[in-house]
């Protein structure tokens, strides 16, 4: 017997209300969202009192930033720029650190550094901390209260992005679902309007992230989302192409979806049916990656230690997330408002969720390694916690998944014959005494319309004798409630297995909601790898910092005698401290341009101790400016630095100054 499905009723109310109470606990309890990038050091440090003011300021981060011209800016105690506005790139093999030029003459006070950029992960990070040349003073700048990406544009566009991966899911797994499980649903109109919702609902999300990009990055302004000028420079981010990219795949994702409701549902032919179905899951599933890569390449996964393997693993991770939470979203639809869906789509669907548990197991435990890193920034970070969480919902979903698979497994196996029929004859039975209540009832309002009409005279037909009487209408409408509900009752009780699917499903697809939001809170979250990091860096580059020691940075001017014979090299050693440090040397001409020389060599001697002389030989990266990293000094002491420049073949010359190194 072709059963109709029951109301949604008070069973999906009470469950929706539930996930939306977990979802507002998770979100109003969220911090304001961290990126992959964090501050490590400064240069001079937070809260640093030096005694000369110093040619620039720099900042060390964790993971590569995109700099603009306005992204660090230095104010004196009254306010006013201090900086240039020159971005000096001072980017280093594995050290990623950006300063900015002082104007010279700056008098004694406190100066704060105020700075923004965007992570290479796409999120916007800020900050601000002081410094004091002589002695600290008054200032009257205040520090911005507010971090980048918060306010209301950051929580629109957290919503957006929530909303973007909810559509992506819908549209890439109810499309799988159609030409996996169940062909016959391309011709069902609630199926085809899921997923057209889908298509919807992740093109709006993108064109509103598109436009809130700008203001969620710069001023954190509402009204900036229609800056053209902006919106221009976001397109020229990694970001930005992304999400353009992403606009022309949903335009090639509408043609799929055109054909699969359109030509594909209109075949009658089988080979042709099967050669379509071949074609369409191939193109899918070529549009289905490259929308899930715009979110891989500018994301998390691009950033960080194995970029190459992290990027294609972050695309399985979402395709198998589609394939399982959109295609439950089909299937609830289809039980609900398509109850005539095959029991052998449904069994096909429980073989496609169980893989794509599999993919996500093996695909997430490799994810949490690379953000996680260590068993303390599991438990000691937000982002470890967060994943915590979501490990603790995947087990729950896992677990209802279970035993929507075991009614599924139900729905499969054919009932016995004798079962059958008794059902059948039960159901007839309940069916006839339920049309003989009807036929007394309805019996009973003709005799009761037509004492009404005599009594009254009236030639008003006996329904509206019985509308004529609040009381009796409102006796009538209970009256067919109750036959109405006694037939969904008879349909129910004739498919337990269908019913007891529906309603772990439709369990499954409620906490799959929140766990689609703490998924989205986890991406614009700081890994727990980078901000322990950050912890470890931001320990030793925190607190007041007496002069003797601050970084070490001399300027040694040199004359080689040849033809651009003559400039100045400033040389950095920071944090200028016993163990590692890193070196910079910068070469200028008198004028302060940089100086291209063949060659340069550094070498510390501490005498006192018959340490050295310590060779050190900086590599090149770009005209003027030579690095090297780790460079090791063993014990505190008055150093020797001998620096020597090579300007021609046969034209160098050595300089040397002692420096306190403690």
């Amino acid at each position: 017997m072709t059963t109709t499905a029951p109301r949604l009723g008070t069973a999906l109310a009470r469950l929706l209300i539930l996930a939306a109470a977990l979802l507002g606990t998770l979100l109003a309890g969220a911090a304001p969202a961290s990126a992959h990038a964090a501050l490590t050091g400064s240069d001079p440090k937070d809260g640093a009192v030096v005694a000369a003011a110093p040619k620039e300021v720099n900042l060390t981060f964790s993971e590569q930033v995109a700099m603009s011209a306005d992204s660090i800016r230095v104010l004196d105690p009254a306010g006013r720029r201090a900086d240039t506005g020159e971005i000096l790139n001072l980017c280093s093999g594995s050290i990623v650190r950006y300063g900015v030029a002082l104007r010279a003459g700056l008098p004694d006070g406190t100066y704060t550094v105020a700075w923004q950029t965007v992570s290479a992960d796409s999120h916007p990070i800020s900050g601000a901390f002081t410094f004091s040349i002589g002695a600290p003073s008054t200032t009257s700048v205040a520090l911005p209260d507010r971090a980048a990406g918060g306010g209301l544009v950051g929580t629109l566009y957290g919503i957006a992005r929530y909303v973007s991966y909810a559509g992506f899911a819908v549209l890439v797994g109810g499309g799988a679902f159609v030409l996996a499980c169940w062909p016959r649903g391309a011709s069902v109109r609630p199926v085809q309007q899921t997923v057209v919702r889908g298509w919807l609902t992740l093109t709006g999300a993108t064109l509103f992230m598109l436009l809130l990009r700008n203001p969620y990055t710069g001023s954190g302004e509402l009204s900036d989302a229609f800056d053209l000028a902006g919106l221009k420079s976001v397109l020229e981010t990694k970001t930005g192409a992304a999400l353009t990219s992403r606009l022309l795949l949903l335009g090639a994702a509408a043609l799929f979806v055109a054909v699969l409701f359109g030509a594909y549902a209109r075949r009658t032919d089988p080979k042709e049916k099967k050669d379509l179905a071949f074609g369409l899951g191939l193109g899918g599933t070529v549009v289905a990656a490259g929308i899930a890569g715009t979110w891989a390449l500018a994301e998390h996964a691009s950033t960080g230690i194995q970029p190459g393997i992290a990027m294609p693993v972050d695309i399985l991770h979402l395709l198998a997330v589609a394939a399982w939470l959109g295609g439950l979203t089909v299937l609830l639809v289809s039980l609900y408002k398509a109850p005539s869906v095959d029991r052998s789509a449904i069994e096909r669907f429980s073989k496609v969720a169980f893989g794509s548990v599999a993919v996500l197991a093996a695909t997430g435990l490799y994810q949490s390694w690379r953000q996680v890193g260590s068993w303390s920034a599991l438990t000691g970070t937000r982002y470890g916690q967060l994943l915590l969480v979501k490990i603790g919902l995947m087990c729950v979903l896992i677990g209802i998944a279970w035993i929507s698979r075991r009614w599924t497994q139900r729905l499969a196996d054919p009932k016995p014959a004798e079962e059958t029929e008794e059902t059948a004859q039960a159901a007839q039975a309940e069916e006839t005494a339920q049309v003989e209540e009807t036929d007394r009832t309805e019996a009973e309002e003709a005799e009761e319309a037509e004492e009404a009409e005599e009594t009254t005279g009236a030639t008003a037909p006996a329904e509206s004798a019985s509308t004529a009487d609040p009381e009796r209408a409102a006796q009538l409408a209970r009256q067919r409630a109750a036959v109405a509900t006694a037939r969904r009752k008879r349909e129910r009780d004739a498919d337990p297995e269908r019913a007891g699917l529906r309603r772990s499903v439709l369990t499954e697809a409620a906490v799959a909601v929140v766990l689609l939001a703490v998924t989205t809170v986890l991406t614009s979250t700081e890994p727990g790898r980078t901000e322990e990091e950050a912890g470890r860096g931001g320990t030793a580059a925190s607190g007041p910092a007496a002069v003797p020691d601050r970084p070490v940075d001399i300027r040694l001017p040199f004359d080689t005698g040849g033809v651009d014979g003559k400039g100045i090299v400033r040389l950095s050693l920071d944090p200028g401290r016993t163990g590692a440090n890193a070196l910079h040397l910068f070469v200028e001409r008198p004028n302060g341009k940089p100086l291209d020389v063949p060659e340069i060599k550094v070498a510390l001697t501490l005498e006192a101790k018959d340490v050295g002389p310590l060779p050190v030989a900086p590599d090149r990266i770009q005209t003027g400016h030579w690095s090297a990293s780790g460079v090791q000094i063993p014990m505190p002491g008055e150093w020797r630095i001998q620096v020597t420049v090579r300007t021609s073949e046969i034209d160098q010359t050595t300089i040397e100054k002692n420096v306190k190194i403690g």
